[in-house]
């Protein structure tokens, strides 16, 4: 192909019910930073993602019929404070396990999203 229109991914939509709810369980117990936070005529529009990442999530309650996400894949250099940090926000999650491509830990959002985690 000549020439690729699309450069990057921008954003992706993580479906929530609660933006509120979403927007401690991103920040508070992931780390996560806001990067917008906007009226929308359907709510907020309200972005965030870890420091110095090009890519943010999209916490959206305005697709009730939207299914939550799964497999999205994360990178985080230390499964452990991860682990611990989830199971102190009362997060579900499994591992860390070491699998033959790496060291992952899954997680899920209080909305059902389902989240990987790398050993970056």
């Amino acid at each position: 192909m000549a020439d690729m229109p699309i450069s990057s991914i921008l954003t992706v939509t993580v479906p929530v019910a609660d933006q509120e709810r979403a927007l401690d369980f991103y920040t508070r117990v992931l780390g996560f930073e806001v990067r917008t936070d906007n009226p929308f005529p359907m709510g907020r529009w309200l972005t965030v993602a870890p420091d110095g990442a090009t890519t943010t999530l999209l916490l959206a309650s305005w697709f009730p019929d939207m299914a939550p996400i799964g497999g999205l894949v994360l990178g985080a250099p230390d499964l452990d404070a991860l682990a611990a940090g989830l199971k102190e926000g009362g997060a579900a999650f499994q591992g860390p396990s070491q699998e033959a491509w790496g060291r992952q830990l899954l997680f899920h959002d209080p909305f059902g999203n389902g989240f990987v985690v790398s050993q970056t």
